[in-house]
């Protein structure tokens, strides 16, 4: 509460010494925060050979990077797989289609390049079902890998992508015996819309995960592990802490995880080049309920709450981060805080190169066998 008066103290006289073209700019990268992104083209196509099936791409940190890898496009295809890079220069990088193009296809220059290469669940060749998981914002659909184990893992995706994005760790997860379920939550265009239709950073998105810790208890599970992706960690973490289920939590993997949203939204802004005391103020005005309606958001967001580096002494359960150092998006200095903050439950592998949430792509071994051996040191894994 005495962040909070003292968030109210700050904002408004600054709004108000900022004028009104100012004010309004804090409001429009506060709505940015918290407004579902679409996939933005952060990648040009510039040649396809369909006779060869390779595909030439300009040259990024993301699209030189060894390992298999999606491609959302448009055109005759809304999505290909992208395998081995075959040639590179300075400028262009050559890589193999996976994904069969034919001649003729229209194919558009503009693409998002991605780490989620399994866009459905029937693509993995495991047992699955849909289901229906009822939390306080409505019906959210799941998918459900069943397996031997009563622990039981509930994935949860990141900010601007949808559950897809899971399908990554299900086969390793399942080779351990635990089921798998893959949820959906609030505003991410597979489940139901709030209001606003407005990202609340976990701080609201939490309780569609506690409804699917509820949904696996009914259904069979005795304990459960959570997994969340980028922002899904905040989710996961944020549910750690306040489900009445929390002591079923058994553990909490992390892959590219927000910790501390502080720290990633002025990394961000420094990177889109907004300059301080913009993101701040942004930050600050969310804290507010009405500047947070102006935002877009349904209700306040409480940035202390989010901040599980500031909370670590509420975590319970051992938690895996995997997080590379040259992730680009969400940097590892939280989670690294978090580890030091929780010696006693954090296990953190050392990544690097990788790029966010692109570290099964670059390095699967590595990246499961992080899981396999955590699991097996938890007494996690149906083998265990």
């Amino acid at each position: 509460m005495k962040s909070l008066r003292h968030a109210a103290q700050f904002i408004v006289p600054a709004l108000l010494a900022l004028g009104a073209a100012a004010g309004f700019l804090v409001l429009a990268v506060a709505r940015r925060v918290v407004t579902p992104m679409r996939k933005v083209p952060d990648t040009e196509i510039l040649a396809i050979d369909t006779g060869a099936q390779t595909i030439e791409l300009g040259r990024t940190l993301d699209t030189e990077l060894p390992g298999r890898y999606g491609l959302f496009t448009t055109g005759t295809y809304g999505y290909v797989k992208l395998g081995a890079v075959l040639s590179a220069d300075s400028t262009t990088v050559r890589r193999k289609l996976l994904t069969k193009i034919e001649p003729g296809a229209s194919v558009d220059r503009g693409a998002s390049f991605s780490g989620s290469y399994y866009t459905s669940p029937s693509e993995l060749h495991l047992r699955w079902e849909n289901v229906l998981i009822g939390s306080p914002a409505g019906p959210c659909p799941a998918w459900f890998f069943p397996a031997s184990s009563s622990t039981w893992v509930i994935q949860v995706h990141g900010r601007g992508t949808t559950r897809s994005e899971c399908l990554r760790a299900v086969p390793v997860l399942h080779a351990a015996g635990l089921p798998n379920l893959v949820v959906s939550y609030r505003n991410d265009g597979e489940a139901p819309r709030t209001r606003a239709g407005a990202y609340a950073l976990g701080a609201s998105e939490w309780r569609d995960v506690d409804a699917a810790i509820a949904y696996a208890l009914r259904h069979g599970a005795e304990r459960v592990v959570l997994m969340g992706w980028s922002m899904g960690g905040a989710v996961s973490l944020q549910a750690s802490v306040s489900s009445g289920n929390r002591h079923r939590i058994a553990g909490v993997i992390l892959e590219s995880p927000v910790v501390d949203w502080r720290t990633v939204l002025r990394f961000q802004a420094k990177l889109l080049r907004v300059r301080p005391p913009l993101p701040d103020l942004a930050m600050s005005a969310l804290q507010l309920p009405l500047t947070a309606r102006l935002s877009g958001a349904d209700e306040p967001i409480l940035f202390d709450r989010l901040d599980m580096v500031a909370r670590a002494d509420e975590l319970a359960a051992p938690i895996l981060i995997l997080h590379s150092d040259d992730d680009g998006f969400v940097p590892v200095d939280a989670s690294r805080a978090l580890q030091e903050a929780r010696p006693d439950l954090v296990t953190m592998p050392r990544f690097t190169v990788a790029r966010h949430t692109k570290l099964w792509n670059y390095d699967e071994r590595g990246w499961s066998t992080a899981i396999t051996s955590w699991l097996a040191d938890q007494s996690l894994s149906a083998s265990a």
